[in-house]
This record gives C-alpha cells, structure tokens and sequence, in this order.
C-alpha cells in the first residue's frame, strides 16, 4: 500500500484539485484508492458529493482521542467511483494538532490508523491542510511520498525549499516530487518558471484553466465531465508520470 500525500505549506495552490483528480486517475487502472480528506474545509469530501462529519469534537478530545481503528473504518464512504473510496473531512481536524500532543508517541498514530487497510488498497491519497504543524510532521513521518503542487511564482517555489529544508532538520526523508499547477502562460513570469525546468519538478504541469474552477460546482473529476480539457489531459499524465516513479522506487 503506498501512501501519497498532496501537502503545500501555502493554500490556494490547487492542492485538492490535485488530490481529486489524481485519486479518480489511480483508480482507472483497476486499483483501490482511499482518499483522507484530512482538511476541515472537507473541500475534497464536498467533490466526491460526501457530507463531511459535523460532530462535536470536544468529548474524543477530552478522552485524547484522534481516531481510533474501527471508527476509521466505519467511516469510510464508498463514491460514485468503482474502486474509490473516501474518509471524509470531520471538523475535529481542526484540533488534530492538540489531539496527537496529548497522545503517547504521537509520529505513530496515523501509522496504526493505516496499517489495517493495507490489503484492502493499493494507494492511500492524504488531502492536507496547508500549514506546518505536528500534523502535517505525522503525514510526512507516515508517507512514502509527497507530491507538493507548486505555482511558477517566486514566493511559492521559495516555500518549496521551506519545505525541503523542514524535512531534513526532521530527518524525514519521503520521496518529494512537486509539479507546477494553475499555470497561466498568458503572464510572463508563469512562462519563464515554467520553461526553466527545473529538474527537480515533474515534467506534468497542470495549466490555470476554468474546467478546474467547475469541479467544485460539478462536484467531479475533471475526467468525469471535461475529459477533453488541457486541464483533464495534464492530470491524467501526471498520474502516469507519479505512478511510473513509485514503481521505479518499489523495484
């Protein structure tokens, strides 16, 4: 079972588009994905046409409780999508950072969580909040890789390398592959970023275009209603190009 978390320090850099799209793209080739919309907004959960848990998370709290196995478990939800399953977003996650520093070995918890499903998927997608936190340190203790949507401006390549230098004061080390999304090459700063090439980016970039704006609206993968966009087409490759660096790291 791989686990691929889709995480940016900033927001707003289409993190969920990605985390969407890329689980809906996964599955095509007949494998089992389970995507864990683990940002309160639920913007992933509210895609998939899921509701997301509106409990009061006050009382797990109090008991110093995240999750637990079975509850996981239960509360998984089938989508529309033969071979896609979701966690929806609870808004408890909102205090997932209190929650883990009152538990015993906190870098754990996520992992005991997963472990139980590895036979039931092949691929396990995280949808992360954007922030540094005890949070986004678990999923990056637990993921084998993650794959950072990153706009060609200044500023957002500059938290790419924030990124990067956070994990090696961490001493983690999961595979970081960042692919340039909402490229709009009608500004001159997007073309020159993007004809850089960076090496250390995806070749897979995902263009700025309206298609993505309407998945919210449809509430679908773009491939579902808009096959034939630039926009469906780059996601498609750049599940292909993901899907062919994780087999070459498993070998």
């Amino acid at each position: 079972m791989e686990i691929l978390a889709l995480y940016n320090i900033k927001g707003g850099v289409g993190k969920t588009a990605s985390a969407v799209n890329l689980a809906y793209e996964s599955t095509r080739d007949g494998s089992r994905t389970l995507l864990w919309d683990l940002d309160p907004q639920g913007a992933a959960t509210w895609c998939f046409r899921v509701r997301s848990e509106p409990r009061d998370p006050r009382r797990r709290l109090r008991e110093g409780k995240v999750e637990k196995k079975k509850e996981l478990r239960r509360r998984i939800r089938a989508t529309d999508f033969e071979g896609l399953d979701l966690v929806p977003a609870d808004f408890a996650y909102r205090h997932l950072d209190l929650a883990l520093a009152d538990a015993e070995r906190p870098g754990e918890r996520l992992r005991r969580l997963l472990r139980p499903f590895a036979g039931d998927y092949d691929y396990v997608i995280l949808d992360c909040p954007p922030s540094l936190s005890l949070a986004s340190e678990n999923v990056f203790a637990i993921a084998g890789t993650l794959a950072v949507p990153t706009i060609p401006t200044t500023l957002s390549l500059r938290t790419l390398e924030q990124l990067r230098e956070h994990l090696r004061r961490l001493e983690l080390t999961p595979r970081v592959l960042p692919f340039l999304t909402m490229v709009d090459r009608r500004k001159r700063l997007h073309r020159d970023l993007a004809a850089a090439g960076d090496p250390r980016m995806l070749r897979s970039a995902i263009p700025y275009a309206s298609a993505v704006e309407q998945m919210s609206v449809r509430r679908e993968p773009l491939a579902r209603f808009a096959s034939r966009s630039s926009a469906a087409r780059a996601y498609e490759e750049l599940w292909r190009e993901i899907r062919e660096r994780l087999a070459t790291s498993a070998q």
